[in-house]
């Protein structure tokens, strides 16, 4: 990975994957910071993301987590995926909210980690909790996402 002066390999891996995450971008998301296994994101609740009940659809709300589980098993610098998550949800967030989820490792070895992240709303109140497991490919970051 090319060195920049006070920049740790967690903000240039989230720099090198956010250039060309067109989803994250579209949906509003925000990196806000990230650490070694850490990271944490926030993204707006607007009226397209809401389902017929008028609350964010499920699917926004594990995006998001999924999003802030990548930037955090990516923080390293070695490019790693998502091999099995799974979300439970536990209020509803509705137009207007400003969600962060805060994504941590559990563990990480050589090859595969374990990771939390939690979405909270501006009140701080939860409204999902993501479990995911990741696996690196065996090679550096800035490897996979060519300029």
């Amino acid at each position: 990975m090319i060195s920049v002066p006070n920049i740790t390999t967690a903000q240039q891996s989230a720099h090198i994957m956010y250039r060309d995450d067109a989803c994250a971008k579209a949906m509003g998301m925000s990196i806000e910071k990230v650490e070694d296994g850490f990271a944490q994101l926030k993204m707006p609740i607007t009226a397209n993301m809401l389902n017929g009940h008028k609350t964010c659809h499920g699917g926004q709300l594990f995006s998001l987590a999924d999003t802030a589980f990548a930037y955090a098993c990516n923080s390293q610098g070695y490019a790693a995926v998502a091999s099995m998550c799974s979300i439970d949800f536990i209020r509803p967030g509705f137009e207007g909210d400003l969600l962060t989820a805060t994504a941590k490792v559990k563990y990480q070895g050589k090859r595969n980690g374990l990771y939390d992240v939690e979405i909270t709303n501006q009140d701080g109140k939860t409204l999902a909790l993501f479990q995911g497991r990741s696996h690196r490919l065996g090679h550096r970051l800035e490897e996979a996402c060519h300029d």
